[in-house]
């Protein structure tokens, strides 16, 4: 295991996990510099144990690993409740590979070979988005959804649904504009920060995750499709 630390007691915790040293020493030295408060581990079984002990508040974690993948490293700690935003390293750069990286609960996505301002750059934006959900009102309800933000909690008529953080994200854009058409481009942007060189499939599929969720409890559809536009929140009820 490497270590590397910040000497700031509020620093940014981040948890690397790469089965490659040469990574791990690499992302682990520039975050350093970066003041980044930063632990390092080489699979999944060494990078649950750090989630717990550890707390970081944001994993850098590689695809394929020795043990247990990625997305399925990712897939176990979504099910358990923890909530830390997941920033995928790997060298597959198809689309649908992003999308499944994505839909699993990760939050941003990048290839290998990578910038390492890249890096510093995409943790930042995720971790803005993060910080930004939170300074929102404490509970946002349109027509039978509410969201409670200080809980990140999501309910449908009463019952409790379980979100990944950018469904969370992307349900509580689509609540903030309810009747209001959003352009799939703009939901990208928000959600995203990027628009993924223009392939919107990613917000398809998270928008047909998101509704199969709530429609589960919902007496009527509450996301609907503008066909060659976006989507939109639709509710007789005000913000």
């Amino acid at each position: 295991m490497n270590t590397a630390s910040s000497n700031s007691s509020d620093a940014i915790k981040v948890l690397i996990v790469d089965d490659e040293p040469s990574i791990r020493d690499l992302l682990s030295r520039t975050l350093s510099f970066q003041d980044f408060k930063t632990r390092a581990v080489g699979n999944s079984t060494d990078a649950l144990a750090e989630i717990i002990t550890f707390q970081p508040d944001i994993i850098l974690l590689d695809v394929m690993l020795p043990d247990v993948s990625g997305f399925g490293l990712t897939q176990k700690i979504r099910s358990q409740g923890i909530t830390t935003p997941v920033l995928f390293l790997t060298a597959k750069d198809e689309a649908e590979y992003k999308v499944q990286g994505l839909t699993v609960g990760g939050d941003d996505y990048v290839t290998k070979p990578f910038s390492l301002a890249e890096i510093v750059a995409r943790i930042h934006a995720i971790l803005r988005r993060t910080k930004a959900a939170k300074s929102e009102d404490s509970v946002l309800e349109v027509g039978e959804v509410k969201i409670n933000n200080d809980a990140h909690e999501v309910y449908a008529n009463g019952v409790l649904v379980d979100l990944s953080p950018t469904e969370y994200n992307l349900l509580h854009f689509l609540m903030s504009n309810p009747n209001q058409v959003l352009k799939k481009e703009q939901i990208l942007n928000h959600v995203w920060d990027y628009d993924f060189g223009g392939n919107t499939a990613i917000v398809e599929s998270y928008v047909s995750y998101l509704r199969r969720k709530l429609h589960e409890h919902t007496t009527e559809e509450v996301i609907h499709t503008k066909r060659g536009v976006g989507y939109m929140y639709r509710s007789s009820a005000k913000a």
